[in-house]
């Protein structure tokens, strides 16, 4: 009863915040964890319970989606389909011990993705340098890797490099985002779910928490005017983790 609690809990949080700012990651990862589910099995997991809110979101920038600057929607699937299956085969290759000494350091990384990636993302499109041709495919591709391996971060990573290859529509970027973000990680489901990585009981009940907490907090994101004191707790949430899983791996 407490292991599903718990679950239920990270899964309803992670669903709201994933709908009103992102971040969901930094609650049903660890909560995972905690509960006894490995490390790589966690990660699976909490991947393929995010898949519901993705689709949604996808849906509800269907219009952004289909227009404008920035990538064609041929080549962006093409690159998350790809970087969604390298990434997941990367991770299968990985070693538990491994992975669980990379996790603080992945952790780290979108934490300060999520806490810097507003201000970074205003400073790209204000600047309206487009780097080389050749530039966006490879960096949307390390992205989209990245995604596949670890989902913690992924749509603020996302942001940055549309902006970084010149993008300047914000909700066209966004709608790009939740399309790529749930490509890839179907992709990378579908090969943990081959591989037999996903729990499937901590699922159901994670999964569930999260389409009900992508409900509310689709309804709350409509109320909520000032985002910073929610991205203060995501970012101390984040840390706080970090930290935890830092001391675990090298204490």
């Amino acid at each position: 009863m407490l292991t599903t609690t718990i679950l239920a809990l990270a899964g309803v949080g992670a669903g709201a915040l994933n709908a009103i700012a992102g971040g969901g990651t930094f609650l049903t990862f660890p909560a995972l964890v905690w509960v006894g589910v490995p490390p790589i099995m966690a990660n699976a997991t909490a991947t393929f319970a995010a898949l519901p809110g993705y689709a949604g979101s996808s849906w509800a920038y269907r219009r952004d989606i289909q227009a404008g600057d920035g990538p064609s929607l041929r080549a962006l699937v093409a690159t998350a389909v790809l970087g969604g299956i390298l990434g997941a085969l990367l991770l299968l290759v990985t070693p538990e011990d491994l992975f669980s000494g990379v996790i603080p350091w992945l952790l780290l990384i979108a934490t300060l993705a999520f806490a810097a990636g507003p201000a970074l993302l205003r400073r790209l499109i204000a600047s309206g340098r487009r780097p080389p041709d050749a530039v966006s495919p490879a960096l949307l591709l390390l992205v989209s890797i990245y995604g596949g391996y670890f989902n913690g971060g992924l749509g603020i990573l996302l942001l940055a490099a549309f902006g970084l290859i010149g993008m300047s529509n914000l909700h066209r970027m966004n709608g790009l985002k939740t399309l790529a973000s749930l490509v890839l990680s179907a992709v990378s489901v579908a090969t943990y779910s081959l591989a037999g990585l996903i729990d499937w009981t901590a699922l159901l009940v994670t999964g569930i928490g999260c389409a009900t907490g992508g409900y509310v907090g689709a309804y709350m994101a409509r109320k909520v005017q000032d985002l910073s004191l929610l991205r203060t707790f995501i970012v101390t949430v984040g840390l706080v983790t970090t930290i935890v899983f830092f001391a675990q791996a090298y204490g």
